[in-house]
């Protein structure tokens, strides 16, 4: 972390390699250069990088890219897109070498875009669980497809006792999908009764829109897990979970 001045009722951030606080960033199909340019301004605050969706299929130059991310000590996967084209296609077993061939160490899980039967999905988890870390996602990226609360729980609990190391929330990359309305608007009933029997640390909350991360930092602090943040919102969103922005700058004077 950098902090060039000294000022008082700044919130505690938890310190990298965290368990919770996690800032979850998607590559869309950044250059060689680009991704190191992201490394030097905003490495210290990048959590885990996601290649979003099935980018990684046409990125060119995947293994260079992927070893300077892993230089920087940041953990990369695969987009669940991907897993989701492999499954559709029964090509599991090639979806497992893929992994061992760019040495990945972490794996998304997803059904977000096929209908698959959930017990299948949590042993597709646990059979992953065994070569990498998981994380699942839970929602539908289709805007009509509504899941209720109780259901929510369900498929989050499920996939953690099948191995899932933390589990996502779905929004896709514009936030108007699963835990968001059209509008953008965060379903707050929905997430409240999730967090009465989930806990919050185990949860990545995808919030790529500012409203909606302010949201998430007010209502589970600054080291709340949010993912599918762009490339550009990483120093952004750092300085409204520290405070230090408009929108959360009056909350945390007032709390500390």
């Amino acid at each position: 972390m950098y902090n060039n001045f000294v000022l008082s009722k700044i919130p505690e951030r938890t310190k990298k390699p965290r368990e919770y606080g996690f800032t979850m960033v998607m590559d869309k199909g950044l250059s060689i250069r680009e991704t190191e340019d992201l490394i030097e301004v905003a490495g210290n605050y990048i959590d885990i990088i996601k290649l979003g969706w099935a980018t990684s299929y046409v990125t060119p130059n995947l293994k260079d890219k992927l070893d300077i991310y892993k230089s920087a000590g940041i953990p990369v996967y695969f987009g669940g897109t991907l897993f989701e084209a492999f499954i559709v296609r029964n090509q599991f077993e090639d979806y497992i070498r893929i992994l061992d061939k760019y040495n990945m160490t972490f794996a998304e899980v997803s059904d977000g875009s096929i209908e698959l039967n959930h017990d299948v999905k949590c042993q597709y988890i646990n059979r992953l669980s065994q070569q990498v870390t998981v994380l699942s996602e839970v929602g539908s990226k289709d805007v009509e497809k509504i899941i209720p609360p109780y259901k929510w729980i369900q498929l989050m609990q499920a996939e953690l006792d099948a191995g899932a190391w933390k589990v996502i929330g779905e929004a896709r990359e514009g936030g108007n999908v699963g835990l968001f309305r059209s509008t953008g608007e965060v379903r707050s009933g929905l997430v409240e009764e999730i967090l009465t029997k989930i806990p919050f640390e185990k949860i990545i909350w995808e919030a790529p829109q500012r409203e909606q991360q302010v949201w998430f930092i007010k209502l589970l602090s600054s080291n709340v897990n949010l993912g599918n943040i762009s490339p550009n919102e990483v120093i952004p969103l750092e300085t409204l979970r520290l405070g230090l922005r408009s929108d959360t700058f009056d909350y945390f004077l007032n709390k500390l």
